[in-house]
């Protein structure tokens, strides 16, 4: 029975991936969280790799706190380079499949159309530079990864856009919504989807993939879509993302191109609204 490892179990990802993992009783599963597979210290997460033996890992686990990452350089880069490079580099050696997660913020976002998965990379923050590490430094240790960029990741499990919305929301008569940042929202249950899809598929193609759902709107249009579902009373207004400053800069456009995960993998991707609606059922 193959064994697959779940780095960042407790992660939005993570947890969906623990919910999918039901269906798929032909694996051996390990679900693994920060304390059981350590990534910001290399040498426990050496002997802790070694020790669990994984045929397969889905490396969840990142440091994503996007703005504290402008201050926690050091920490960012440890947990989403070093760390990547070592499970990488224990991949290759040990014959073990991997799904590495990336992001959308590699990207600088000053594109207007649909990124693919050879558009040039420009971070314009700490996280996004460090997440980049961690793809070159995956290929070049085991170029026979799989990398899946995704971006704007919401579910039922941890912090996310929509729970914070659907709070603020009952809380408050009006809030204010960024408006002129661009992209596409993922549903991390249809993610965990597509991974056991690529898992399962009889051919195994490395490379970098972009992942999300279907849809091309903004944060503030994504609000609009929540309060919709939930039925709130809120008012929302749209506003420049120069009104709501944070620490680390976000890309204006991320929109990504999804061609070749659906030509490769067969995947058919749901359209955003059609996932949002699973989450509020």
């Amino acid at each position: 029975m193959k064994k697959i490892l779940v780095t960042g179990a407790n992660g939005q990802l993570g947890s969906e991936l623990a919910v999918l993992s039901s269906k798929y009783t032909q694996y051996k599963w390990v679900f693994a969280d920060r304390t059981q597979v350590t990534l910001d210290d290399l040498g426990i997460l050496k002997i802790q790799l070694n020790q669990i033996q994984p045929d397969v890992i889905f490396n969840c686990g990142a440091y994503t706190a996007v703005d504290k990452a402008e201050t926690e350089k050091e920490k960012a880069f440890a947990i989403n380079n070093l760390a990547v490079e070592l499970i990488a580099k224990y991949t290759r050696e040990n014959n073990t499949k991997l799904i590495h997660i990336s992001t959308d913020y590699v990207f600088d976002g000053t594109s207007a159309i649909a990124l693919d998965e050879d558009e040039e990379t420009n971070p314009i923050n700490i996280y996004g530079a460090s997440k980049r590490a961690g793809e070159i430094a995956c290929l070049k240790e085991n170029p026979d990864s799989i990398i899946i960029r995704t971006s704007w990741v919401y579910s039922k499990f941890g912090n996310n856009f929509v729970k914070t919305m659907q709070r603020l929301m009952q809380e408050r008569e009006v809030i204010n919504v960024v408006n002129d940042q661009i992209g596409s929202p993922t549903y991390a249950a249809d993610l965990a989807q597509a991974m056991m899809a690529i898992l399962e598929s009889p051919e195994w193609i490395s490379g970098i993939y972009n992942y999300s759902n279907e849809g091309e709107i903004s944060w503030y249009e994504f609000a609009l879509r929540i309060k919709e579902l939930g039925g709130y009373i809120c008012n929302i207004g749209g506003i420049p993302s120069g009104s709501y400053p944070t620490p680390a800069k976000r890309p204006k456009f991320s929109l990504l191109d999804k061609k070749k995960i659906k030509d490769i993998y067969n995947l058919n991707i749901p359209n955003y609204k059609e996932s949002l609606k699973k989450m509020f059922l």
